[in-house]
């Protein structure tokens, strides 16, 4: 299975924002030390914030940050949230039109593939990822709280 751009960036979001837990975030910081386009990532945060993974605060000060705690975001609910398809094979559309849909046992060995991928997935948070904040901030570009 592979990830869409917007999943792989979605977690690099939420990544950012969990070694930076100490100050808001502005987008345009995210996306510069990611070098993506700014509307790009936009368009990725929109369901992160109406997930409440993230929470905006408006206004001349305001930014992006976590909208809960990074070991209680997992990767699974994250990819189930950005991942428009889990279509692995033609069998798994709506609509197939293979006579052997119901009773053919790649579809069961792929439907047991994705439930193992998205079980592993569901192992592991945001926290697990950004372990490593010194190294984060070092590669990232993000400034101590106290010096921002």
């Amino acid at each position: 299975m592979r990830l869409t751009r917007q999943t792989n960036y979605a977690i690099r979001i939420l990544m950012y924002l969990a070694a930076n837990p100490d100050r808001l975030s502005r987008l345009g910081e995210v996306a510069k030390a990611y070098s993506a386009p700014e509307p790009f990532m936009f368009k990725i945060l929109q369901p992160l914030v109406s997930a409440g993974l993230v929470s905006t605060v408006r206004g001349r000060n305001g930014g992006i940050r976590l909208g809960r705690a990074a070991d209680e975001i997992n990767l699974r609910e994250v990819v189930e949230l950005t991942e428009e398809s889990f279509t692995m094979a033609e069998c798994f559309e709506a609509g197939a039109d293979c006579p052997l849909i119901y009773s053919c046992e790649l579809n069961s060995a792929l439907r047991q593939a994705l439930e193992a991928f998205l079980s592993t997935l569901g192992r592991y948070t945001i926290a697990d990822l950004t372990k490593n904040k010194a190294y984060l901030h070092r590669t990232l570009g993000i400034e101590p709280a106290a010096a921002a």
